[in-house]
């Protein structure tokens, strides 16, 4: 795969910045993210990288779930077109 190819795939939610003022839990992980990565501005993208090292676990539970849903959804989606 070319490398515009997988650049246009990237989800721009990645680079969104989180306001750690919306919860008790966002602002925990903005400053335990911001800490490791040394920034003050933490987007969803280093929030990702970090779980993925330290809580590789918790991503895979939610990608697993994710994808049965979708799988579940798209047999549904076909059931319901014949």
């Amino acid at each position: 795969m070319n490398k515009d190819k997988v650049c246009e795939q990237t989800n721009p939610d990645l680079k969104e910045v989180v306001n750690p003022e919306d919860s008790p839990m966002k602002e925990w992980m903005v400053t335990y993210v911001g800490q490791r990565f040394d920034q003050e501005e933490v987007t969803v993208e280093m929030i990702v990288d970090i779980m993925a090292n330290e809580f590789p676990e918790f991503l895979l539970a939610v990608a697993e779930e994710n994808y049965i849903r979708g799988y579940s959804q798209g047999l549904e989606d076909i059931s319901h077109a014949k």
